[in-house]
């Protein structure tokens, strides 16, 4: 396995295992390349699935990103819930130590499953700033894209496309909006924009409430694939295949939420 491409989240711990560094992880071994990860947060539920989170000290998640930049050495480096200023700052001090040649995925996390409430938004500005200057590639949500951007509500095509080119400005060299089940009743649309060309992607509408670590797996997907090697447009084909089978698969945890299914993609 000398050619095992090795790929580290840098994210936080889903407690219910559906979403953050668990779904990159699943996704990471599915896809063929080697997980390895720098925990930021912890994530918890009580029993009326109210959400919690406890960041992890600084010293904390320098020791990890030491075991594994230094350490190891990365091929891909996804970036996930990032729940300070300050650790979105060290992230973004990673990316930019990186090689050129190593793939960097910024997935903008700014609010968990089953809530509405942002994070922080001093924490936007600082993803905008330090983060999405050094992404290859960065995948938000539309709820995430507006943040972005700074528009309003997503609610169309246009809208989408017009909050991709802001984004583009503030440094990625591909934007990936997931704009999901949301824009359309009959289809799944994602949408790429390279700062030139738009290119949409779209995929069956699975009507499934279990949607939990949806858009972790997404971001994770197309980490592994762009890391391999393959073009944008290829990994997006791939990742949207990847997600419709999983979701097609996916299944209740509680009255609240429920995963994907990721042994429902394999490199089968």
């Amino acid at each position: 396995m000398a050619n095992l491409k090795k790929v580290v989240t840098i994210a936080g711990s889903d407690t219910s295992g559906g979403a953050g560094i668990q779904a990159d992880l699943k996704t990471f071994q599915e896809r063929g390349v080697y997980g390895m990860n720098v925990l930021t947060v912890i994530v918890t539920m009580d029993k009326n699935w109210n959400h919690k989170v406890f960041p992890i000290d600084m010293n904390t998640i320098k020791e990890q990103a030491q075991t594994v930049f230094e350490g190891i050495g990365v091929d891909g480096v996804k970036t996930g819930m990032l729940p300070t200023v300050e650790i979105i700052e060290y992230a973004g001090s990673l990316l930019k130590k990186c090689d050129s040649s190593v793939i960097k995925v910024v997935d903008p996390v700014m609010v968990c499953k089953g809530t509405d409430e942002v994070l922080f938004p001093e924490n936007t500005i600082a993803m905008q700033k330090h983060l999405l200057p050094y992404a290859t590639a960065v995948t938000p949500n539309l709820f995430e894209a507006a943040q972005l951007a700074g528009v309003a509500p997503i609610h169309s095509l246009d809208d989408l496309k017009e909050a991709a080119k802001k984004i583009y400005d503030l440094g990625p060299k591909n934007v990936v909006i997931k704009g999901g089940k949301a824009l359309s009743d009959k289809i799944s649309i994602d949408v790429v924009y390279n700062g030139k060309d738009f290119e949409i992607f779209e995929s069956e509408k699975i009507n499934t409430p279990y949607t939990h670590g949806a858009g972790c797996t997404f971001a994770a997907s197309l980490t592994a694939e762009l890391t391999k090697g393959k073009s944008v447009t290829e990994a997006m084909n791939i990742t949207k295949k990847c997600i419709t089978d999983a979701l097609k698969e996916s299944f209740k945890l509680n009255e609240y939420v429920g995963p994907v299914y990721h042994k429902a993609f394999s490199l089968k």
